[in-house]
Protein backbone atom coordinates (compact mmCIF):
# COMPACT_ATOMS: atom_id res chain seq x y z
CA UNK A 1 0.00 0.00 0.00
CA UNK A 2 2.81 2.57 0.97
CA UNK A 3 4.58 1.62 -2.43
CA UNK A 4 1.41 2.47 -4.03
CA UNK A 5 0.84 5.61 -2.20
CA UNK A 6 4.43 6.78 -3.13
CA UNK A 7 3.35 5.74 -7.06
CA UNK A 8 0.62 7.67 -7.24
CA UNK A 9 2.36 11.10 -5.28
CA UNK A 10 5.28 10.64 -7.50
CA UNK A 11 3.14 10.80 -10.87
CA UNK A 12 0.73 13.80 -8.86
CA UNK A 13 3.92 15.55 -8.47
CA UNK A 14 5.63 15.32 -12.09
CA UNK A 15 1.69 16.21 -13.29
CA UNK A 16 1.91 19.00 -11.13
CA UNK A 17 5.34 20.24 -12.44
CA UNK A 18 3.84 20.46 -15.81
CA UNK A 19 0.67 22.20 -15.10
CA UNK A 20 2.43 24.98 -16.14
CA UNK A 21 2.09 24.25 -19.72
CA UNK A 22 -1.27 21.90 -19.37
CA UNK A 23 -3.96 23.37 -21.30
CA UNK A 24 -6.94 25.02 -19.36
CA UNK A 25 -9.25 23.18 -17.61
CA UNK A 26 -12.28 21.48 -19.01
CA UNK A 27 -15.64 23.07 -19.93
CA UNK A 28 -18.78 21.41 -19.95
CA UNK A 29 -18.71 21.86 -23.73
CA UNK A 30 -15.72 19.99 -23.99
CA UNK A 31 -16.62 17.27 -22.07
CA UNK A 32 -19.66 17.26 -24.45
CA UNK A 33 -17.89 16.91 -27.37
CA UNK A 34 -15.68 13.88 -26.46
CA UNK A 35 -16.05 10.68 -28.78
CA UNK A 36 -14.35 7.31 -29.26
CA UNK A 37 -14.86 4.50 -31.54
CA UNK A 38 -17.91 2.58 -31.85
CA UNK A 39 -18.35 -0.39 -29.67
CA UNK A 40 -17.63 -4.23 -30.25
CA UNK A 41 -21.61 -4.63 -29.79
CA UNK A 42 -24.05 -3.48 -28.31
CA UNK A 43 -26.63 -5.46 -26.00
CA UNK A 44 -30.43 -4.25 -24.55
CA UNK A 45 -30.76 -5.55 -21.06
CA UNK A 46 -34.82 -3.90 -21.36
CA UNK A 47 -37.39 -2.40 -23.84
CA UNK A 48 -36.53 1.74 -22.93
CA UNK A 49 -34.40 3.21 -25.28
CA UNK A 50 -31.81 3.98 -22.45
CA UNK A 51 -31.91 0.33 -21.81
CA UNK A 52 -28.60 -0.94 -23.12
CA UNK A 53 -24.69 -1.49 -22.94
CA UNK A 54 -21.77 -0.94 -25.21
CA UNK A 55 -18.74 -3.73 -25.18
CA UNK A 56 -15.28 -2.79 -26.18
CA UNK A 57 -12.76 -5.23 -27.05
CA UNK A 58 -8.97 -4.83 -27.45
CA UNK A 59 -7.53 -6.58 -30.36
CA UNK A 60 -5.71 -10.19 -29.53
CA UNK A 61 -6.81 -13.12 -27.97
CA UNK A 62 -7.42 -12.43 -24.26
CA UNK A 63 -9.14 -12.73 -21.88
CA UNK A 64 -9.17 -9.32 -20.92
CA UNK A 65 -9.49 -7.48 -17.61
CA UNK A 66 -12.97 -5.65 -17.56
CA UNK A 67 -13.75 -1.91 -16.66
CA UNK A 68 -17.58 -1.44 -15.99
CA UNK A 69 -18.18 2.36 -17.25
CA UNK A 70 -21.35 4.26 -15.92
CA UNK A 71 -21.24 8.10 -16.85
CA UNK A 72 -22.28 10.58 -15.13
CA UNK A 73 -24.40 13.98 -15.73
CA UNK A 74 -26.23 14.86 -12.81
CA UNK A 75 -28.68 11.52 -13.37
CA UNK A 76 -30.10 13.90 -15.82
CA UNK A 77 -30.17 13.36 -20.10
CA UNK A 78 -29.23 17.21 -20.25
CA UNK A 79 -25.90 16.05 -19.84
CA UNK A 80 -25.01 14.16 -21.91
CA UNK A 81 -24.27 10.08 -21.35
CA UNK A 82 -22.58 7.08 -22.77
CA UNK A 83 -21.40 8.78 -26.24
CA UNK A 84 -18.62 10.93 -24.27
CA UNK A 85 -17.62 7.70 -22.48
CA UNK A 86 -16.69 5.77 -25.44
CA UNK A 87 -13.62 8.30 -25.75
CA UNK A 88 -12.68 6.40 -22.31
CA UNK A 89 -13.29 3.03 -23.71
CA UNK A 90 -11.32 3.51 -26.65
CA UNK A 91 -7.87 4.12 -24.46
CA UNK A 92 -8.64 0.83 -21.79
CA UNK A 93 -8.64 -0.79 -25.52
CA UNK A 94 -5.54 0.37 -26.01
CA UNK A 95 -4.09 -0.53 -22.96
CA UNK A 96 -5.80 -4.38 -23.13
CA UNK A 97 -8.41 -3.44 -21.08
CA UNK A 98 -12.29 -4.07 -22.10
CA UNK A 99 -14.90 -1.79 -21.18
CA UNK A 100 -18.97 -2.18 -20.78
CA UNK A 101 -20.21 1.06 -21.30
CA UNK A 102 -23.42 1.42 -19.26
CA UNK A 103 -26.25 3.32 -20.63
CA UNK A 104 -29.50 3.86 -17.70
CA UNK A 105 -32.96 5.44 -17.37
CA UNK A 106 -32.44 8.86 -15.47
CA UNK A 107 -34.44 10.65 -13.33
CA UNK A 108 -36.27 13.15 -16.63
CA UNK A 109 -36.89 9.54 -18.51
CA UNK A 110 -39.64 7.01 -17.75
CA UNK A 111 -39.10 4.55 -15.45
CA UNK A 112 -35.45 6.29 -14.14
CA UNK A 113 -35.22 7.62 -10.44
CA UNK A 114 -35.79 5.38 -8.13
CA UNK A 115 -35.80 2.50 -8.60
CA UNK A 116 -35.56 1.92 -11.80
CA UNK A 117 -32.16 3.65 -12.46
CA UNK A 118 -30.75 0.93 -9.57
CA UNK A 119 -32.51 -1.84 -11.62
CA UNK A 120 -31.34 -0.60 -15.04
CA UNK A 121 -27.61 -1.05 -13.10
CA UNK A 122 -28.47 -4.47 -11.65
CA UNK A 123 -29.61 -5.88 -15.19
CA UNK A 124 -26.64 -4.47 -16.89
CA UNK A 125 -24.22 -6.07 -14.16
CA UNK A 126 -26.54 -9.13 -14.95
CA UNK A 127 -26.16 -9.08 -18.86
CA UNK A 128 -22.33 -8.54 -18.31
CA UNK A 129 -22.04 -11.65 -16.57
CA UNK A 130 -24.30 -13.69 -19.12
CA UNK A 131 -21.86 -12.46 -22.40
CA UNK A 132 -18.83 -13.28 -20.36
CA UNK A 133 -19.16 -16.47 -21.45
CA UNK A 134 -18.71 -15.31 -25.65
CA UNK A 135 -16.35 -13.08 -25.63
CA UNK A 136 -12.68 -12.79 -24.18
CA UNK A 137 -13.72 -11.65 -20.62
CA UNK A 138 -11.90 -12.08 -17.41
CA UNK A 139 -14.59 -10.93 -14.59
CA UNK A 140 -12.13 -12.10 -11.91
CA UNK A 141 -10.44 -8.90 -12.58
CA UNK A 142 -12.86 -5.79 -12.92
CA UNK A 143 -13.66 -2.73 -11.74
CA UNK A 144 -16.26 0.09 -11.93
CA UNK A 145 -15.60 3.05 -13.55
CA UNK A 146 -17.94 5.92 -12.77
CA UNK A 147 -17.79 9.62 -13.11
CA UNK A 148 -19.77 11.88 -11.16
CA UNK A 149 -23.70 10.60 -10.29
CA UNK A 150 -21.62 7.73 -12.43
CA UNK A 151 -19.42 7.76 -9.12
CA UNK A 152 -22.07 7.01 -6.85
CA UNK A 153 -23.82 4.21 -8.97
CA UNK A 154 -20.82 2.53 -8.99
CA UNK A 155 -19.94 2.90 -5.46
CA UNK A 156 -23.58 1.81 -4.63
CA UNK A 157 -22.55 -1.02 -6.68
CA UNK A 158 -19.94 -2.41 -4.42
CA UNK A 159 -22.36 -2.57 -1.66
CA UNK A 160 -25.39 -4.34 -2.94
CA UNK A 161 -25.24 -7.59 -1.82
CA UNK A 162 -25.88 -5.53 1.86
CA UNK A 163 -29.76 -4.87 0.50
CA UNK A 164 -32.45 -6.35 1.92
CA UNK A 165 -34.69 -8.58 -0.18
CA UNK A 166 -37.29 -6.39 0.84
CA UNK A 167 -35.79 -3.62 -1.29
CA UNK A 168 -36.86 -3.72 -5.27
CA UNK A 169 -33.35 -2.91 -5.29
CA UNK A 170 -32.20 -6.30 -4.04
CA UNK A 171 -30.31 -8.99 -6.63
CA UNK A 172 -29.82 -12.36 -5.47
CA UNK A 173 -26.24 -13.55 -6.11
CA UNK A 174 -25.14 -10.16 -7.78
CA UNK A 175 -21.98 -9.70 -10.01
CA UNK A 176 -19.06 -8.88 -6.84
CA UNK A 177 -17.78 -5.51 -7.70
CA UNK A 178 -15.05 -5.25 -5.39
CA UNK A 179 -13.03 -2.97 -7.23
CA UNK A 180 -14.06 0.87 -7.81
CA UNK A 181 -12.54 3.77 -9.29
CA UNK A 182 -14.44 6.94 -8.68
CA UNK A 183 -14.20 9.84 -10.60
CA UNK A 184 -15.42 12.93 -8.84
CA UNK A 185 -18.31 10.78 -7.45
CA UNK A 186 -21.12 11.89 -5.29
CA UNK A 187 -21.97 9.05 -3.73
CA UNK A 188 -23.04 9.93 -0.63
CA UNK A 189 -26.41 10.60 -0.70
CA UNK A 190 -27.23 11.21 2.68
CA UNK A 191 -24.14 13.34 3.64
CA UNK A 192 -24.46 15.45 0.17
CA UNK A 193 -27.61 16.33 -0.27
CA UNK A 194 -26.86 19.78 -0.16
CA UNK A 195 -24.23 19.57 -2.51
CA UNK A 196 -26.23 17.60 -4.69
CA UNK A 197 -28.96 20.32 -4.70
CA UNK A 198 -26.52 22.69 -5.69
CA UNK A 199 -24.08 21.10 -8.10
CA UNK A 200 -26.95 19.27 -9.62
CA UNK A 201 -30.08 21.13 -8.92
CA UNK A 202 -31.39 17.54 -7.60
CA UNK A 203 -33.95 16.60 -5.18
CA UNK A 204 -32.32 13.96 -3.23
CA UNK A 205 -36.04 12.09 -3.15
CA UNK A 206 -35.45 11.51 -6.83
CA UNK A 207 -32.89 9.45 -6.18
CA UNK A 208 -34.21 7.64 -3.34
CA UNK A 209 -37.61 7.21 -3.49
CA UNK A 210 -40.09 8.39 -0.85
CA UNK A 211 -39.95 6.89 2.92
CA UNK A 212 -42.87 4.75 4.03
CA UNK A 213 -43.94 2.05 6.44
CA UNK A 214 -41.96 -1.07 5.08
CA UNK A 215 -39.03 1.42 3.73
CA UNK A 216 -38.61 4.03 6.43
CA UNK A 217 -34.76 5.17 5.44
CA UNK A 218 -34.43 6.19 1.94
CA UNK A 219 -31.03 5.71 2.00
CA UNK A 220 -30.53 1.91 3.08
CA UNK A 221 -30.42 0.90 0.15
CA UNK A 222 -29.55 3.74 -2.37
CA UNK A 223 -26.88 5.28 -0.48
CA UNK A 224 -23.16 3.62 -0.79
CA UNK A 225 -21.83 5.23 2.37
CA UNK A 226 -24.98 2.50 4.12
CA UNK A 227 -23.71 -0.01 2.35
CA UNK A 228 -20.20 -0.38 4.09
CA UNK A 229 -18.42 -1.98 4.91
CA UNK A 230 -18.58 -4.47 2.01
CA UNK A 231 -15.23 -5.81 1.54
CA UNK A 232 -14.61 -3.16 -1.54
CA UNK A 233 -11.59 -1.13 -2.27
CA UNK A 234 -12.36 2.43 -3.56
CA UNK A 235 -9.90 4.96 -5.56
CA UNK A 236 -11.29 8.34 -5.45
CA UNK A 237 -10.25 10.45 -8.17
CA UNK A 238 -11.13 14.25 -8.07
CA UNK A 239 -9.50 17.18 -9.86
CA UNK A 240 -7.82 19.78 -7.74
CA UNK A 241 -10.35 22.55 -9.25
CA UNK A 242 -13.55 20.13 -9.21
CA UNK A 243 -16.62 22.16 -8.18
CA UNK A 244 -19.33 20.11 -8.87
CA UNK A 245 -17.64 17.23 -6.30
CA UNK A 246 -14.79 19.01 -4.69
CA UNK A 247 -11.72 17.30 -3.28
CA UNK A 248 -13.40 17.37 0.49
CA UNK A 249 -16.10 15.10 -0.81
CA UNK A 250 -13.88 12.33 -1.74
CA UNK A 251 -11.51 12.40 1.37
CA UNK A 252 -15.07 12.77 3.47
CA UNK A 253 -15.97 9.42 1.70
CA UNK A 254 -12.22 7.61 1.69
CA UNK A 255 -12.22 8.27 5.94
CA UNK A 256 -15.79 6.69 6.03
CA UNK A 257 -15.11 3.88 4.30
CA UNK A 258 -11.79 3.16 6.06
CA UNK A 259 -13.35 3.67 9.24
CA UNK A 260 -15.93 1.35 8.14
CA UNK A 261 -13.24 -1.05 7.36
CA UNK A 262 -12.75 -0.68 3.83
CA UNK A 263 -9.62 0.17 1.90
CA UNK A 264 -9.83 3.62 0.17
CA UNK A 265 -7.82 5.86 -1.38
CA UNK A 266 -7.87 9.91 -2.81
CA UNK A 267 -6.39 11.22 -5.91
CA UNK A 268 -6.27 14.41 -6.28
CA UNK A 269 -5.90 15.52 -10.37
CA UNK A 270 -3.86 18.89 -10.21
CA UNK A 271 -5.02 21.92 -12.34
CA UNK A 272 -8.13 19.99 -13.07
CA UNK A 273 -11.98 20.02 -13.14
CA UNK A 274 -14.72 17.80 -13.08
CA UNK A 275 -14.28 17.09 -16.93
CA UNK A 276 -10.62 16.13 -16.91
CA UNK A 277 -11.37 13.63 -14.56
CA UNK A 278 -12.95 11.53 -17.36
CA UNK A 279 -11.42 12.66 -20.43
CA UNK A 280 -8.03 10.58 -22.05
CA UNK A 281 -7.64 13.12 -24.44
CA UNK A 282 -6.37 15.75 -20.61
CA UNK A 283 -3.03 16.31 -18.96
CA UNK A 284 -4.92 14.56 -15.89
CA UNK A 285 -5.07 10.75 -18.19
CA UNK A 286 -1.88 9.27 -16.86
CA UNK A 287 -3.13 9.22 -13.11
CA UNK A 288 -6.64 7.70 -14.07
CA UNK A 289 -5.13 5.44 -15.96
CA UNK A 290 -2.48 4.47 -13.54
CA UNK A 291 -5.75 4.49 -10.98
CA UNK A 292 -7.58 1.86 -13.12
CA UNK A 293 -4.85 -0.15 -13.60
CA UNK A 294 -3.92 -0.34 -9.91
CA UNK A 295 -7.74 -1.20 -9.23
CA UNK A 296 -6.95 -4.18 -11.78
CA UNK A 297 -4.03 -5.55 -10.48
CA UNK A 298 -5.78 -6.16 -6.80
Amino acid sequence: MLRRLISFAALAAACAGAHAAAPAPMKLADYLALKGPVPNASFAYGSAPSQFAELFVPGGPGPFPVAVLVHGGCWTKEFGGITQLRNLAGALAERGIASWNVEYRRVDEAGGGYPGTYQDINAALSMLAQQAGRYPLDLNRLVAVGHSAGGQLVQWMAGRARIPASSPLYQPDPLPVKNVVSLGGLADLRREQALIKSSCDREIGQLTGAPGDKRPDVFADTNAGDLLPNGSRTILVTGELDKISPPRVARDYAARARAAGDAAEVVILPGASHYDEVAASSHSWPLVLQAIESALKK
